[in-house]
């Protein structure tokens, strides 16, 4: 079995005080969030930024204080793989995509829509775990390094 490890972020964008989601649909046909593998000597921060931008296009900014990971196995050439993914919040400052080759489209969603359109479980958990997190950290519930 191979073990590969990846770094993305729930990106999110505030409009009239209210978060919409970035989801990513892909050539599987899964939406989810942007993510990538961790290269040499990248800490899984730096990775989440550089494929932020790498997918999306966007410069964002990651909110300390959120961290989650998503482990599965899938199929790749005939070889199991471990997956591990881990997320961050990543807060956008601009709706300006501009999709990688990576991936057939886009959209940006308050939470319910995300929730729903969001493919796999885990990748839902993650979201409403970051939107608990985002709301309450704007209520200011939560300090800079407090999750709730």
């Amino acid at each position: 079995m191979s073990i590969e490890v990846s770094a993305g972020a729930v990106v999110f964008f505030l409009e009239g005080g209210k978060p919409l989601y970035l989801l990513l649909h892909y050539p599987s046909g899964h939406w989810d969030f942007p993510k990538g593998n961790i290269e040499l000597g990248e800490t899984p921060e730096e990775t989440a930024l550089r494929e932020v931008k790498e997918e999306t296009g966007l410069n964002v900014e990651l909110l300390p204080g959120f961290k989650e990971e998503i482990h599965y196995v899938y199929m790749r050439g005939g070889v199991r793989v471990k997956k591990t993914v881990i997320l961050f919040v990543a807060e956008a400052k601009s709706k300006d995509v501009k999709i990688s080759w990576e991936h057939t489209g886009f959209v940006w969603l308050p939470f319910e829509q995300a929730v729903a359109r969001i493919t796999y479980k885990n990748s839902r958990e993650v979201l409403i775990k970051a939107h608990k997190y985002i709301t309450a950290r704007a209520a200011g519930i939560y300090g800079p390094n407090r999750a709730p």
